[in-house]
């Protein structure tokens, strides 16, 4: 059996990180990595593409109908 810890990028900086207890931000290599992704996605610089003409955050608020 491997018992090789599981070793992943960050995706943020690339630095390889443990998949383990001791990197409890992982995939993240650190906080700081973690917000920096947060504030992508939060701004939409990241996004899950969609195959409807606009998105749900484009639809808030608008009544059915």
């Amino acid at each position: 059996m491997n018992d090789a810890p599981i070793k992943v990028n960050c995706p943020t900086c690339d630095k390889i990180v443990v998949w383990s207890e001791l990197s409890p931000y992982r995939p993240f290599c650190s906080k700081r990595c973690q917000l920096i992704d947060l504030g992508e996605w939060a701004d939409e610089e990241k996004r899950i593409p969609s195959s409807g003409e606009r998105s749900d955050s484009e639809n808030w608020g608008e009544e059915e109908k």
